[in-house]
């Protein structure tokens, strides 16, 4: 009699295993690199969605950012309350942050309110600077937290004001020691207006947000009147308990408030809730709730944010596209890796699973024994791979993350029992009945022919209307019709592969040795030794070589619209301008002429102030442009605006032309003797000035003088004026000169080469800008003081290049970031069709083993082995490559017209997207070469031994 415990001891030991548990344990190097599969593509595929949030936002908030304070903030004014204490200002802050915050993200950094008087008053002290003969010019304020912004220098802060005491107020010790105020002067600005400074403050960081739009805070500014006229102007701050006194002082005044935006909380997948809740405080709810909150039912509010993320949505959109590209591409690579490995362990277990079925296993219950390998192996892997992601690439938005890692885990876990469904519902065999095979071929070209008509339409749509009108995400269509292409192309690519292959087995088959004809006829057969399609190793070509290819296209055209951008805005490789009051010294364009790299230069007198007379019944206002011919038609060939010939421009043209000398000699004269000085000028006009014309020479009123001129030709463009607002005429220099010397001054200098910057501007800062002293050196000194140049240049002076200005317009942070992810994007693909290629080669394996040992036996040499590996497979690879450059190529040339390059570029251009050779063979040269030199690898590390192995073990299939 058994007791209990042994009777459930003797049942547990004829219980039998678990399936999933013995057959992991008895395929572990399968299970691990199941697992590791699904943990790279699910952390792939989940990365992506996350690092395109990141950039985007990132980009998105540098954009912000760089547009400034003023065009990123709420801007509140209202009628001060003379009778309210200063912290009614702040508490009236408060609940504006506490409404406004529920629709957009605020910031303290730039913030600031206060109490501004309404006008302005000259110090009328004796003893202050008076550089152009005017009284300097003060700014009251009352600005909260100018303690925690400034340090005081000397003196005190300023204090409440007595009753008939005049306004204690401080301000900057620049500003003190340019006009010469000192700490206890009486400020006086007319009977009522009298202020006494108390302390001088240094700014702590003169470029921090807080002070900016303020009048001349941290400094004296000097300022150009429109009378021609210039002053001193600077700012005094007075306590807020002086309220009442300060706006006595200045004749009445406003309350406001700024409130900026913080760039780095905006978000690009909510702009259009950022731009509806700005608006609102505009014209809308939010004003009205604002007015409210404050108790100040005049309150007005003024803001640039709506433009400003117009603008943003604007350029999202134009990147949405190449960046949706590359992860859409990775994913169906992806994809294509999973079905493979499937297919590669199904056929592996072929013999297995038949067993199974003749023992009495039912399909349902073997599927759900595979289904329950694939969750113990991928399940614990992906979630792994998507927490990874979450965490590595922090991001608010994780739905589009969350839901692609969820595709790809359940691609993973049901491949496998998908592919092992199909091969157990066909007859035991190599192609079952031979009406069965002829129904499965139909269905399988409904299906390709279905995917090439899907494709048509798709492609024929995005020709017809272009990008998708404003939506909140990239276009599915656009994104998706170069995938489309692609997989048409493999569809396509699978079903001529192997007849031609097969031709070349035969014309093989009359050359001398048998490892061609052998490599190639086996490259044309799958492993059931019949001419069939094989679809998903072409496929993962195919998509990675269009996407890499794609996208490279779409790079490299961008970068040479850049250029181009850059070198019409630039008027050349590298130009000079400054204002036409300071023309160019000789010194400075011969020396500029003589620069390193230079190809054609010249200097160039623009005079905007000009008139064409007699042109209909009014003047018109047109731009002279004095050139010297033969270098500027050059500067013209090279930048593509306007070229011309040089010769037209030349003096005897008009001389050899008897109809124009009796135009311009006087009733009286003979054309023999008309004076040089009288002889028009040849002149390049604008098509649209052109048409005004009357017949014969032209006359031009320049500030100097009047000149004449006749037409020779017209031309749409010249590279002085990249931006032409009027009609132009171009002169040559020479002949100009001579009827009006000041023409022989330039004003601008342009010129085409390699030429650097970082030498030009040292150049110019030597010998382009003449000494000045008195009021012409305050003037020099302030336009350095607010210059935003390099090299110490003063404002209204540019030295640009076109070098320095497209690496300005790519500097862009959404086209950083849309390059680098698309980069990233087409680097795993290429990673992971070259596994996918790795799998095939691996697939194959056994069989090949098997024919290279039966090979061995009748006298193949291991040489000629590898041989025969490489012939059967390397013919497969270079088709699928050469497949993927030619459908990239024709995606390009279908879907071009589609895509805007103009936010791309930064500039508006009018560049189309068209096939390019270098672009495509790049990609698909480096492809062809990691996919041959890895199949090779492959080849010869495991090749030799499983041959040894099979010919030990012998045939056993």
């Amino acid at each position: 009699m058994l007791t209990y415990r042994e009777r459930g001891r003797r049942e547990d030991e004829h219980r039998p295993a678990p399936w999933v548990r013995t057959r992991l344990r008895s395929a572990r190097t399968a299970a691990a690199l199941t697992a590791v599969l699904a943990f790279v593509t699910v952390l792939t595929v989940t990365a992506l969605p996350r690092a395109t949030d990141r950039g985007a936002n990132s980009a998105l908030a540098a954009f912000a950012q760089d547009r400034g304070v003023k065009a990123t903030s709420l801007h509140l004014t209202a009628r001060p309350r003379p009778d309210t204490p200063a912290a009614e200002l702040d508490s009236a802050r408060d609940r504006l942050v506490g409404q406004i915050i529920r629709d957009l993200p605020l910031t303290r950094d730039g913030e600031h309110h206060g109490t501004r008087a309404l006008t302005d008053r000259a110090m009328l002290n004796d003893g202050y600077d008076r550089p152009g003969g005017m009284a300097p010019q003060l700014h009251l304020l009352y600005l909260q937290g100018l303690a925690g912004h400034a340090t005081l220098t000397d003196g005190a802060w300023p204090g409440p004001a007595a009753p008939g005491e005049p306004l204690p107020i401080a301000v900057s010790r620049r500003a003190a020691d340019t006009i010469g105020l000192r700490v206890g002067d009486t400020v006086d600005s007319g009977p009522a207006a009298r202020a006494r400074i108390v302390g001088l403050y240094r700014a702590d960081d003169p470029h921090d947000r807080y002070w900016q739009e303020l009048p001349c805070p941290e400094r004296a500014c000097l300022k150009t009147l429109d009378g021609g006229g210039v002053r001193w102007e600077t700012a005094g701050f007075a306590a807020g308990d002086s309220r009442p006194a300060l706006l006595a002082w200045g004749g009445g005044g406003e309350d406001f408030w700024r409130l900026p935006v913080d760039p780095h909380a905006l978000r690009a997948d909510r702009l259009a809730a950022l731009r509806s809740g700005a608006a609102s405080y505009l014209a809308g709810p939010g004003a009205v709730l604002a007015a409210e909150v404050t108790g100040r039912p005049d309150l007005t509010l003024g803001t640039l944010l709506p433009e400003v993320l117009a603008e943003a949505t604007a350029r999202h959109r134009a990147t949405a596209p190449l960046a949706a590209i590359g992860p859409a591409g990775v994913a169906g690579v992806a994809a294509v890796v999973l079905c493979l490995a499937a297919a590669l362990a199904a056929d592996r277990r072929t013999a297995e699973l038949r067993l199974l079925q003749a023992r009495g296993g039912s399909r349902a219950g073997i599927l759900l024994r595979l289904l329950g390998e694939s969750a113990v192996t991928v399940l614990p892997a992906a979630g792994a791979a998507t927490a990874l992601a979450l965490v590595l690439l922090p991001t608010p938005r994780w739905t589009a993350a969350v839901l692609a890692a969820v595709a790809a885990t359940l691609l993973a876990v049901l491949a496998l029992p998908v592919r092992a469904a199909a091969l157990l519902s066909r007859p035991p065999g190599t192609g079952g009945p031979p009406d069965g095979a002829r129904a499965s071929g139909r269905r399988r070209a409904v299906g390709e022919l279905l995917v090439l008509a899907v494709t048509g339409a798709a492609v024929a749509e995005v020709r017809r209307r272009g990008a998708a009108p404003p939506a909140s995400g990239p276009d599915p269509l656009l994104v998706t019709a170069p995938l489309l292409v692609a997989l048409s192309g493999g569809l396509l690519l699978a079903r001529i592969q192997p007849p031609v292959v097969g031709r070349l087995a035969a014309l093989a088959r009359r050359g001398r040795g048998p490892i061609a004809f052998l490599g190639l006829a086996r490259s044309a057969r799958d492993s059931s030794g019949r001419h069939r399609p094989a679809v998903l190793p072409a496929l993962a070509l195919l998509l990675a070589v269009t996407t890499a290819g794609f996208g490279a296209t779409l790079l490299d055209t961008v970068d040479g619209a850049r250029l181009r951008a850059a070198r019409t805005a630039v008027g050349g490789d590298a130009a000079v301008l400054v204002p036409q009051d300071a023309p160019l010294p000789e010194a400075f364009v011969t020396a500029a002429d003589a620069l390193p790299g230079v190809r054609a230069s010249t200097g160039v007198r623009i005079e905007r102030q000009t008139y064409l007379l007699g042109a209909g019944r009014l003047a018109v206002q047109v731009t002279l442009v004095v050139v010297e011919p033969r270098a500027y038609a050059e500067i013209a060939r090279t930048v593509g605006a306007g070229a011309f010939d040089p010769a037209l421009l030349n003096d005897a043209a008009v001389l050899a032309d008897p109809a124009v000398l009796v135009d311009a000699a006087p009733s009286d004269t003979a054309p023999s003797t008309v004076a040089p000085s009288d002889v028009p000028v040849p002149a390049l006009v604008s098509p649209g000035l052109a048409a005004q014309l009357t017949p014969g020479p032209q006359r031009l009123r320049t500030p100097g003088g009047e000149l004449l001129a006749t037409v020779v030709g017209t031309t749409p463009a010249t590279p002085a004026l990249p931006e032409a607002v009027r009609e132009f005429v171009v002169v040559p220099v020479g002949a100009a000169a001579a009827r009006l010397p000041e023409l022989a001054r330039p004003d601008n200098w342009f010129a085409v080469g390699d030429i650097d910057g970082d030498r030009l501007r040292p150049l110019f800062a030597a010998r382009g800008l003449a000494d000045a002293s008195g009021l012409a050196g305050l003037l020099r000194e302030e336009a350095r003081e607010v210059s935003e140049e390099p090299g110490g240049i003063p404002d209204g002076y540019l030295v640009r290049t076109a070098r320095e200005t497209a690496a300005a317009l790519a500097a862009d942070p959404l086209q950083h970031s849309t390059v680098r992810l698309f980069r990233s994007a087409a680097v795993a693909g290429v990673a992971f069709a070259l596994l996918a290629v790795l799998l095939t080669v691996l697939r194959a394996s056994p069989d090949r083993a098997a024919v290279l040992a039966r090979l061995r036996t009748m006298g193949l040499r291991p040489r000629e082995g590898l041989a025969l590996i490489v012939a059967e497979t390397v013919p497969q690879t270079l088709a699928a490559v050469a497949g993927g450059a030619v459908v990239a190529a024709g995606a390009v040339a279908l879907l071009g017209p589609a895509f805007d390059l103009s936010l791309l570029v930064g500039a508006p251009v009018g560049d189309r997207l068209v096939p390019r050779v270098l672009p495509v063979l790049l990609p698909t040269a480096g492809v062809a070469l990691l996919v041959c030199a890895a199949v090779v690898l492959e080849a010869a590390v495991s090749g030799r031994r499983q041959i040894a192995t099979e010919l030990r073990a012998g045939d056993r299939r």
